[in-house]
């Protein structure tokens, strides 16, 4: 047996695992993300990664009614939603390193063994597998850029996928000096209607199964509906071998942006500190700023309806991050948005008005395909014709484009060459260097690029500065070839990307707010830095509805 520390590489960071048990959805992103906050607001650096038992590579190629949206980060790592909400929280960007999946985890191996990197041996799970996710585990931890790094083990325990994971976490902790890592576990207590009553026992066989894997958990977060009486704390904390005061109450919210105060009532970031034997934070976190946002999103002056139409809807988290900065732009204008979602199959000519009705803004939302692409091409020209504000997003402006290109340039057949390879008119078409990738995963244009907006444009008062970096996620653009046309008719290109050219924005001058971008704004909306384009499309909600 090696002995302890030396067979990992030097961290200055201490570590945090989060598990779950029960069932899935228990929300350990937003447990992690609170947890992060609250240690932030004491003067911390922090940051959380997520590993995730599928796999598949990234979730790039997954559709969204299996995973939900795919998160895009800076560096053009296409990651799981709950980056999303780490970012949002902590209002710091994550990056490739924040993400990895089983996949990923033997990618590598697999790799590294072709290369003959294992000097002939046998690979195996234990030690190979598990020791490329310690690698993985520890690299944030280094180079003495985070003081704490919170570490998120996705599905449930007892799953066979998250056994690698486990048994990595498990060896860690044996590796690790004392007071450098501790294992919250996140479990349910139901309630059961007939007997009146909170239930232990699917908590107490969750830490059985955790235990059997050799981990036991430091603190225990209980999902309930329900506070959970003093003696049932202590009932827990015997059947699960923690201290009573380490039992932590997460009672269901009103919104996740609750729950760090939900967690500094019940003491969470003081039970890590101590555990932990953290230095140098302050006394009480400094929340102000965060209890400002919560007071103007749960007292808003203003109320607004936009549509969100989009071929996934009936999954709210394939646009998790466009929802979310809705939260956050509403709350900047004191106005509480409704979100109205529209199934983009569904619409039609007939339709459209009565679908749109009474709704303050329209918002079409990214995707790719040409199911309900029609659809979007119906509700655009119904927001354009009838002067209510709008909003596109990366295929939303394509759609916003083929519209135009249709309706008022009268150009035949005008389409992108996505849903129509043979069109007369390919407004949109598919980027030069996309032409010869063969691979689907993370190979479209990924990540932040530089966009020059046009000065006195409404996107360059939107962001109140004429350079910009946004996200992308697509392998088409605007065809410049019609550029000159579109721009003699209204439609400018407000936005474009300094090095080649790519029209980034178009946006109406005979309107009082149509813009659309290629890039993912959404992405880059956080509680502190509500998203400017969100912002202002709000605002133009709220005065259209006044008129």
């Amino acid at each position: 047996m090696p002995d302890r520390n030396t067979t990992l590489p030097a961290a200055t960071a201490k570590f945090i695992f989060v598990t779950g048990g029960v069932t899935s959805s228990l929300g350990k992103g937003i447990i992690s993300a609170s947890l992060a906050k609250l240690l932030q607001a004491r003067g911390f650096r922090v940051t959380i990664q997520k590993f995730d038992p599928y796999i598949n590579i990234d979730p790039g190629t997954l559709n969204p009614y299996e995973h939900g949206e795919c998160y895009v980060t800076d560096d053009g790592a296409e990651t799981d939603l709950d980056l999303g909400h780490y970012e949002r929280f902590l209002n710091t960007p994550t990056s490739q390193a924040n993400n990895v999946t089983t996949g990923r985890i033997y990618d590598t191996v697999i790799r590294r063994e072709r290369e003959g990197a294992f000097l002939g041996k046998t690979v195996q799970v234990v030690p190979h597998i598990t020791d490329e996710i310690k690698r993985r585990m520890l690299l944030l931890g280094q180079d003495n850029r985070f003081d704490v790094v919170i570490t998120e083990i996705g599905g449930c325990i007892g799953d066979i996928e998250s056994l690698p994971f486990v048994e990595a976490v498990r060896q860690l902790r044996w590796e690790l000096p004392p007071n450098d890592s501790l294992v919250i576990h996140l479990t349910l207590l139901p309630y059961l209607k007939a007997a009146g009553e909170l239930k232990t026992k699917p908590t107490q066989h969750s830490v059985r199964d955790l235990r059997e894997a050799g981990l036991q958990p430091d603190i225990l977060v209980c999902r309930s509906e329900y506070p959970i009486p003093p003696d049932m704390r202590r009932k827990i904390a015997l059947f699960c071998n923690v201290k009573i005061n380490s039992v932590i109450e997460s009672l269901d919210a009103d919104s996740i942006y609750s729950v760090p105060l939900l967690m500094l009532k019940e003491q969470l970031d003081e039970r890590v500190i101590k555990k932990l034997k953290l230095t140098g934070g302050a006394v009480h976190p400094d929340l102000e700023a965060w209890k400002d946002f919560l007071g103007r999103l749960k007292n808003p002056t203003e109320e607004v309806t936009i549509a969100l139409v989009g071929k996934y809807v009936e999954l709210p988290d394939a646009y998790k991050s466009i929802n979310e900065a809705f939260v956050h732009a509403g709350a900047h204008n004191e106005c509480k948005v409704t979100v109205r979602s529209i199934q983009s199959d569904h619409i039609n000519p007939d339709n459209i008005a009565q679908l749109l009705h009474g709704v303050d803004g329209v918002l079409v939302a990214p995707g790719f395909g040409e199911r309900g692409f029609e659809g979007k091409i119906e509700a655009v020209r119904y927001v354009r014709e009838n002067q209510i504000p709008f909003f596109g997003i990366c295929l939303g402006m394509q759609v916003a484009v083929v519209e135009y290109g249709r309706h008022v340039l009268n150009l035949p057949g005008a389409n992108s060459t996505e849903m129509d390879a043979q069109t007369p008119n390919p407004v949109i078409a598919m980027m030069e260097e996309q032409k010869n990738v063969t691979q689907k995963g993370g190979t479209m244009r990924l990540g932040a690029y530089d966009c020059e907006l046009r000065k006195g444009s409404k996107a360059a008062k939107a962001y109140a500065r004429n350079h910009i970096s946004e996200r992308h996620r697509h392998r088409y653009e605007f065809n410049n070839a019609y550029l000159e046309q579109y721009e003699a008719a209204g439609m400018v290109a407000s936005g474009r990307n300094p090095e080649t050219g790519l029209v980034e924005v178009i946006e109406l001058t005979n309107h009082p707010w149509f813009v659309a971008g290629q890039f993912h704004p959404e992405l880059k909306s956080t509680v502190q830095n509500p998203h400017p384009l969100f912002v202002r499309f709000v605002k133009a909600a709220i005065q259209h509805r006044k008129v």
